[in-house]
């Protein structure tokens, strides 16, 4: 499966190093444009452009045009998603070592 077809999942979205870092830089700011974005990669415009897009189609960064260009806010509302996921597995891993505790402490 390539990654344009993969393109709403947001786990696939943050997957990517580059991408994580520009959700990053986006949650410190009101909004960016894509020229003071790239200045923090070494990578080109339109590299950093294609991996906002792919933030932008998972819903994770919102555009606006402001004359000619286009500036970049985080949307962090899909994120809850991966907070719930991980808050199932933080519970599992909670109750698992309580358990080793009482088996620990029964045979002590």
């Amino acid at each position: 499966m390539n990654e344009k077809s993969q393109d709403r999942d947001i786990y696939v979205a943050i997957a990517d190093p580059t991408r994580r870092k520009l959700l990053r830089l986006l949650a410190d700011v009101e909004e960016l444009p894509l020229n003071e974005l790239t200045v923090h990669f070494e990578m080109g415009r339109t590299a950093v452009s294609k991996h906002l897009a792919i933030l932008k189609e998972a819903g994770l960064v919102i555009s606006r045009k402001v004359g000619r260009e286009t500036r970049y806010r985080l949307n962090a509302a899909p994120l809850r998603e991966i907070e719930d996921w991980v808050s199932f597995y933080r519970r599992f891993w909670s109750e698992r070592m309580l358990l080793l505790n009482e088996i620990l402490e029964e045979e002590q």
